[in-house]
């Protein structure tokens, strides 16, 4: 096995460490750098140009037959890359500066009608620990807009149940406080008070959402938990963290929420992010348009 080229090393770890980006979003940048350079070969990627751009998107397109959304992100990584180079002055020119990469068809994001999450709700057992933890896991996703990998980091402290807020700790370790209703709050305490008694003086994580063994719940065990209350409720769907994402986002907007609220409870950097949901409002408003005009 090969030792890793320093460039793609040095890379991966400016992203985690300078950038704060998230383990899987290096993972995926290094990957992908990591083909561009065996591509290169011998060529040195400090002094290619548009024209060696050009032609790794061809051989991209044409000879790996990749589809638009993974040529963009592989070239959202070299942007990412040749910014870095830039910045530590090792390139005269960014050679991706206006290398356009190649459109993206807009892509609505699913989510969950109002009667499929009251069948969530309707149909969830009473029991053991491990259900009450997948149910408040549900109640607090909905309610938040968190993304699974704030609730799976989100710690008992971080909880104000009387004034009903939770800390949330999102990507690069932007900190957002987020309101939680009275039903998301009745949950959240019943779960505490539930993992307090459970585990007692015993060890414990710093976590709110623990295992069996009161260590921190897993992502796969989240997903395992979602999934078979989406199969009790008869969803004919996985249900999944960031479906429970754009459930929050799109109902809050359709309730009369604005963007730039969204975009704070979401946590996103950039309002472009957020209006994703805008766009998915207005095209529920043209199949009304259509259904209710008389010439529609």
């Amino acid at each position: 096995m090969s030792p890793e080229p320093p460039l793609l090393g040095e890379f991966v770890k400016h992203l985690s460490l300078e950038r704060g980006l998230s383990r899987n979003t290096c993972l995926a940048y290094g990957s992908d750098l990591a083909e561009y350079l065996a591509w290169l070969g011998s060529r040195d990627p400090l002094k290619a140009d548009g024209r060696v751009l050009e032609d790794f998107l061809w051989h991209l397109k044409s000879e790996k037959a990749l589809q638009a959304v993974s040529i963009f992100r592989k070239m959202e990584a070299l942007r990412a890359f040749y910014r870095f180079q830039a910045s530590e002055e090792r390139v005269a020119e960014d050679p991706t500066r206006g290398f356009r990469s190649p459109h993206l068809p807009e892509r609505l994001p699913k989510f969950l009608t109002l009667d499929e999450m009251d069948r969530l709700f309707s149909v969830m057992p009473k029991g053991s620990f491990s259900t009450l933890r997948a149910q408040t896991a549900l109640e607090l996703l909905y309610a938040t807009g968190m993304r699974a990998s704030e609730l799976l980091t989100l710690r008992p402290e971080y909880v104000n149940l009387v004034e009903g807020w939770v800390r949330v700790l999102g990507k690069g370790s932007k900190e957002r406080m987020i309101p939680i209703h009275d039903r998301a709050k009745r949950r959240l305490a019943a779960y505490l008070e539930a993992r307090s008694l459970r585990f007692g003086d015993r060890a414990c994580g710093h976590e709110a959402f623990v295992n069996r063994s009161g260590k921190a719940l897993s992502r796969v065990q989240l997903w395992r938990d979602l999934r078979a209350l989406g199969r009790k409720a008869g969803l004919g769907r996985d249900l999944h963290p960031h479906l429970l994402r754009h459930t929050f986002a799109t109902h809050l907007l359709k309730g009369g929420a604005d963007a730039r609220s969204l975009q704070e409870l979401l946590g996103h950097a950039s309002l472009s992010t957020t209006q994703v949901y805008t766009h998915l409002d207005r095209s529920d408003l043209k199949d009304s348009h259509k259904r209710f005009h008389p010439r529609g």
